[in-house]
């Protein structure tokens, strides 16, 4: 009778010694709670190349123009809009005086010369300000948009270039007073070759 009782405590002590001597208990058996947490899993990378090949028509400087003049006023030479802004490509005034053209407002909607040139000028310059990300990201999906110089260049001219900037940063999506999204304009013109240095 005694050896019938003296098996089962046995068995509980050696039970009990394994599960406080990690190097004697069996791999099933836990002694903290940290152990039951997972492990992280590593994600799979997979290098590979593209395997669908994107052919994408690209338009000129001209059409570039062209088309914003079209999306911004019509490509109306003599409009203003509720906001005040002028002419084909709708500049404000304070847009124009960063450019430091100083001229009234009817001198400003009766020439289209003066409009075109104030159009190049703030494409130079927003190419300036966006040089770093045009030339880091040209050609990438960023916040599920596809980034090119134009499609950035349209959207600094619809909300600043520090729209831009913050939209790179954040993934924030400015408005314009209409509320279209810089984003839109991303896309909508995103394929052109401009002849901006």
């Amino acid at each position: 009778m005694k050896k019938i009782i003296l098996i089962p405590v046995a068995l509980i002590m050696i039970t009990a010694v394994m599960a406080f001597a990690p190097s004697m208990r069996p791999a099933f058996m836990l002694t903290s709670i940290t152990e039951l947490e997972p492990k992280p899993i590593k994600p799979l990378v997979i290098d590979s190349p593209l395997l669908v090949k994107i052919e994408i028509k690209v338009k000129g400087h001209n059409e570039f123009l062209d088309a914003l003049g079209h999306r911004e006023s019509g490509n109306r030479y003599d409009i203003v809009n509720r906001y005040g802004y002028m002419g084909k490509y709708q500049f404000g005034k304070s847009t124009l005086k960063t450019l430091k053209i100083k001229v009234s407002t009817e001198a400003f909607l009766s020439s289209p010369k003066l409009q075109e040139y104030a159009m190049q000028q703030l494409l130079i310059r927003n190419k300036r300000s966006l040089r770093k990300y045009i030339e880091k990201y040209n050609g990438q999906i960023v916040h599920s948009v596809l980034v090119t110089e134009s499609g950035l260049l349209a959207a600094a001219h619809l909300g600043g270039a520090g729209s831009v900037k913050k939209w790179f940063r954040t993934g924030t999506v400015r408005k314009d007073g209409n509320g279209v999204k810089i984003t839109s304009y991303m896309v909508q013109f995103s394929k052109y070759r401009l002849n901006i240095n």
